[in-house]
């Protein structure tokens, strides 16, 4: 049986993070004017997501995404060339208008738990050094993009084989991350 094809940058494995990586350049895939958008801290939380939102290149199962604080994200090129996909979405995707590519998600609702993080795909990027994916998320949601039920159980086998760890939802750190931020806001924890 053929290996289930998780994502390019993960199927043959992936590197450690560098010590000491202060981030690098992200570039959209036009190949005139491209977009580019500079990310000055190493990412966090790397992860597979299945989600049918998630910009993914062509043939992968899964997109490879990372968080880094807002702060830290600059568009230096070509910001013109950026949109939202979907403005009613959680995360604001920024997407180049031309080659459809998503530069960064932001989410700009103050009482989200990830409010003041961006959602980035380093796997634009040709610096080396940013954190390797850990885990991943979504898994069921493959099916939604079309992928049949009966190949999951190879899929999560692939997963697992890779060290990704696979959850319908996102890691229990994050999630207990989420929890909390929601105890706080309801009065539930001081």
């Amino acid at each position: 049986m053929a290996k289930v094809s998780i994502h390019p940058a993960v199927d043959n494995g992936f590197k450690p993070a560098k010590k000491d990586f202060a981030g690098g350049t992200l570039t959209c895939k036009c190949t005139t004017n491209p977009v580019e958008v500079k990310i000055s801290a190493q990412t966090a939380h790397n992860h597979a997501c299945g989600c049918t939102k998630c910009w993914k290149p062509a043939g992968a199962t899964f997109a490879v995404i990372a968080v880094v604080g807002r702060d830290k994200v600059k568009v230096t090129k070509n910001e013109n060339k950026l949109k939202i996909v979907d403005p009613s979405a959680t995360i604001q995707r920024h997407a180049c208008k031309e080659c459809g590519v998503h530069m960064f998600g932001r989410i700009e609702k103050k009482e989200h738990p990830f409010y003041g993080l961006d959602f980035v795909h380093t796997e634009l990027s040709k610096d080396e050094g940013w954190s390797p994916p850990e885990f991943a998320a979504f898994v069921s949601s493959i099916i939604e993009s079309g992928y049949k039920p009966e190949g999951m159980g190879a899929v999560r086998a692939r997963l697992r084989e890779l060290k990704l760890e696979p959850y319908d939802c996102l890691s229990p750190p994050l999630m207990d991350f989420i929890a909390t931020h929601i105890a706080k806001a309801s009065g539930a924890l001081k």
